[in-house]
């Protein structure tokens, strides 16, 4: 066995039970090292992207725990197991079970929520069906009646989406002033496909030059919603008087041309097409509403008459969770009042209520209602309602600790961020009670205000006196600060990586010079002092009404680096990443749309509109650029050198070679998506599934090419003596070196270099990719384009998964931008980056319908001084560091 995939030599009684001990651990770039890692303790990993941090901390301890516990298992499944191999490390000693909370994206689906990623709903329908109020000679509902996710609770009309979907003339033909021959049924397919439907409609004799208005409306709706297909001569390229004649004559056809109506082929296409692009495009022309059976709760009426408190179970998984925290505390601490009293008539629901006392500048929240014994409860019901109400307050008290309390049980995980979606998982874990358990941790500060990490702190301390130990990677220097022990990977990213710079409490770490964390922890000389620039002008939007924005006015200076701060869900990203970005692309004439490579889904949510204008400032904005954290791709396939295109000019370079002229290579025979030059077994995937019956599938490396995606003729060609898979797996740092004299290919490199993605292999599939990762290469993409100026550059917390070091160098090239004539708006909770902006719009002052106000604006200096802002004094303080 190669000795880089050594199995692990047995475990020995360690000689101290208080410490996990690590012996000559090679996974990735990790150079054997050695390291003792205190257990029952909050320790934190540093370093800068890419050092070998989660080398260390995931693919070492936590893959060797799971290692462990796969060796129970069968030995069928576990020899099948074995093909994936295991950590490449000596011995490690005094390792206890592990559970792993990554940034993961959620599932795509709506179907997908918070409620049933904490295991919250399941509790709620329990209550509803336990403990509901019934309408008369209504019998009994099961829990599962109540879920949209089974055939039992999904409503008939919608199948338990909430939403119905039509495609109309008005989707199908924006422009009824065009012609069929101007393409005015816009949903038809481009190019040939769509002129052979137009050709078609000429030989039956429909007027293809006349606007679509004017023809008759049995003409158009046969056009647009006819199921028919038709099969008639196509005589290409003749006049439709030409056509005329040719048919008279009984002329030699072209072909023979067979007719789609255009409703028919939007769907399917949209069910059948295995292009996510072709998916993406006819998606477009479908036009959802709430489904009219169950107001798009997706759930049948029987279910929905059950009410609890007053309220059915759609209307209870809308309440924000600090609403349903509170309604739930009355009916725990006193079944009395569960039901509140019927609104008499004319009296404003609680809905309205709320709306009443958000528009008078009030809180969501009023004081209990007027409530009253439902005369018809039997004490098993109150009892029932008493004891699952408490259970559920629990657990959601747990969420709203954690500033999660602004979400609601039915918000689909697609919506969610990577760091919402793990503290949904860390409030799992903080009410299952384990004890002895290793927790390892990617990043849980991500996505979270300073003001909201003082709950995440708490609930990590409250794992640690529960008997457990926190290996937590992170590159949040308040959180290295407060942890019992810091591991220290460095000194740089990739082959420069990999080697413990220090394991100890973290004062000791001020000692170590070769540490690219010490300056930033205790360096006083990275203190900001910079004057801000100023604005060229003003982009001015009114009137922005969106989630909890209602009838915001607010400004960003053009010429300018604008962050937008705010505790989380206060309304940050409804501003720049939704309300922004509509606003400025309505007026620049194009919509905004999905990231590339994602797959749309009718399960989608389906966003409102943005209400509001845009009334000054459009004159200084010719481009609009969103740069967010969706993936570049769902499949291994799309990777960091195909996303940016340098692989075109590899591919060229290789083509070019003397052994690939004399064998006829083209640059495609070195595409692993081409059939001539990939591996035939794989098919240039370079892994193949293991299916484990009742387990989730493995993967491992192809049999036949050993994961290198190209076959044996391919790999023979060699370009300075590395064939094409090699190159692949080099890092940008390497390959910078390898292709010094290649400006084609060198400029890419160069500028993922520069933004801290140095690290990266050329080949790293998308898949592997954190959101941040995925961010800062779609930046070095655009980074690429000749810089032009006025273009607006919208950014959503671009320094996720970033070393201070890395930030710094992500902050220059955005300050390029800016003094290159653009402008850049970014969503940010890093109070470095913060403090350097030239302006700073601070929303709030909390989260959901206690936020939505500008509550600060103006340069950093100015902003600290507000009294009502939560970012202002983690702001000063990061000034007067």
């Amino acid at each position: 066995m190669p000795p880089s995939r050594r199995k692990p030599a047995p475990v020995r009684a360690s000689t101290d039970s208080g410490f996990v001990r690590v012996r000559g651990a090679r996974e990735h770039n990790l150079k054997n090292v050695d390291v003792d890692i205190p257990r029952d303790s909050l320790v934190v990993f540093t370093g800068v992207s890419g050092s070998g941090k989660s080398s260390l901390a995931f693919g070492t301890l936590y893959a060797e725990a799971q290692r462990r516990y796969f060796e129970s298992v069968a030995p069928y499944a576990r020899r099948l197991i074995d093909q994936v191999g295991v950590p490449d490390v000596d011995a490690i000693e005094g390792l206890p079970p592990a559970v792993a909370l990554q940034q993961q994206r959620g599932t795509p689906s709506t179907r997908s929520s918070v409620g049933s990623v904490t295991s919250l709903s399941s509790l709620v329908r329990m209550l509803y069906s336990r403990a509901g109020d019934y309408p008369p000679e209504q019998p009994m509902l099961y829990a599962e009646d109540f879920s949209p996710n089974t055939p039992q609770g999904a409503c008939p009309q919608c199948h338990g989406l909430g939403r119905v979907y039509e495609v109309t003339e008005r989707s199908m033909v924006p422009d009824d002033s065009l012609s069929i021959r101007q393409r005015a049924v816009a949903s038809w397919p481009t190019a040939w496909q769509g002129q052979n439907l137009r050709d078609i409609l000429v030989t039956l004799g429909y007027d293809v030059d006349i606007p679509w208005r004017d023809l008759p409306r049995q003409q158009r709706e046969w056009i647009l919603f006819t199921d028919e297909q038709p099969t008639v001569p196509v005589y290409a390229g003749l006049s439709p008087e030409e056509t005329r004649q040719a048919l008279k004559r009984k002329l030699e056809p072209s072909y023979q041309g067979t007719f789609t109506g255009a409703r028919r082929y939007v769907l399917h296409t949209f069910t059948h097409s295995q292009s996510a692009l072709m998916k993406k495009r006819v998606s477009q022309f479908m036009v959802g509403s709430p489904c009219p059976l169950c107001d798009g709760k997706r759930l049948k009426r029987e279910a929905l008459s059950v009410t609890f408190a007053g309220h059915d179970i759609g209307t209870l998984s809308q309440m924000p969770l600090l609403e349903l925290a509170e309604l739930l505390r009355r009916v725990a601490e006193d079944t009395s009042a569960d039901d509140p009293a019927p609104t008499p008539r004319g009296q404003p629901t609680a809905k309205a209520a709320r709306e009443q006392r958000i528009a008078a500048g009030g809180s969501a929240h009023a004081s209990a209602p007027d409530v009253r014994r439902t005369a018809n409860r039997s004490p098993e019901k109150r009892l029932a309602a008493q004891r699952i109400a408490a259970d559920l307050l629990v657990r959601v008290k747990t969420l709203t600790d954690l500033g999660l309390g602004y979400l609601a049980l039915e918000r689909s995980t697609p919506t969610l961020s990577s760091g919402e979606l793990q503290r949904l998982r860390l409030a799992t874990q903080l009410t299952s009670q384990l004890f002895g358990v290793i927790y390892v941790l990617d990043e849980p500060s991500a996505g979270l205000h300073p003001a909201d990490g003082e709950a995440l702190f708490d609930a990590l301390q409250q794992l640690k006196e529960a008997g457990n130990s926190l290996f937590v990677v992170e590159h949040d220097l308040e959180t290295m600060r407060r942890a019992d022990w810091l591991v220290d990977v460095g000194p740089a990213a990739g082959e420069h990586g990999g080697q413990i710079l220090y394991s100890g409490p973290p004062d000791g770490l001020a000692d170590v010079e070769a540490s690219q964390t010490r300056q930033y922890l205790f360096d006083s000389r990275t203190k900001i002092e910079r004057t801000p620039r100023q604005a060229s002008d003003w982009l001015r939007l009114e009137g922005v009404t969106r989630n909890n924005l209602r009838g915001l006015d607010v400004s960003f200076p053009l010429g300018c680096l604008c962050a937008v701060t705010g505790v989380s869900g206060s309304g940050k990203s409804s501003l720049v990443s939704q309300a922004l970005l509509e606003l400025v692309g309505a007026q620049l004439g194009h919509a905004v749309s999905a990231a590339d490579g994602e797959e749309p889904s009718l399960e989608d949510a389906v966003l409102p509109a943005t209400e509001g204008r845009v009334v000054d400032g459009m004159q200084r904005i010719r481009r609009l650029v969103q740069v967010d954290q969706k993936p570049i791709g769902r499949t291994p396939r799309s990777n960091l050198a195909t996303y940016t295109g340098l692989f075109d000019g590899v591919r060229k370079l290789f083509a070019a070679t003397p052994q690939a002229r004399r064998r006829r290579y083209d640059a495609g025979q070195f595409s692993f998506n081409v059939a001539k030059g990939r591996c035939a077994t794989c098919e240039g995937e370079g892994f193949v599934s293991v299916e484990l019956l009742f387990m989730p599938s493995v993967y491992a490396p192809c049999p036949a090419c050993q994961g290198a995606r190209y076959n044996p003729q391919t790999l023979e060609v060699t370009w300075r003596e590395k064939n094409i898979a090699e190159v692949l797996q080099l890092t940008v740092d390497a390959a910078c070196d390898f292709f010094a004299e290649e400006a084609a290919v060198l400029r890419p490199l160069r500028l993922l270099r520069d933004i801290g993605l140095g690290y990266l292999r050329l080949g790293q599939p998308a898949t592997e990719l954190s959101g941040g990762e995925a961010q800062r290469i779609k930046l070095a993409s655009e980074l690429q384009r000749s810089q032009r100026g006025a273009t607006l550059y919208v950014l959503d917390e671009p320094t996720t998964g970033l070393h201070p070091l890395d930030i710094d160098r992500l902050m220059a090239k955005l300050g390029e931008l800016v003094d290159d004539g653009n402008t850049v708006v970014l969503v940010e909770h890093n109070m470095h980056v913060v403090a350097q902006a030239d302006w700073v719009v601070d929303i709030g002052p909390g989260a959901a319908d206690a936020g939505g106000q500008v509550v600060a604006c103006g340069a950093p200096h100015e902003v600290v001084r507000s009294t009502a802002s939560s970012t202002a004094p983690y702001l000063r303080a990061q000034l007067q560091r």
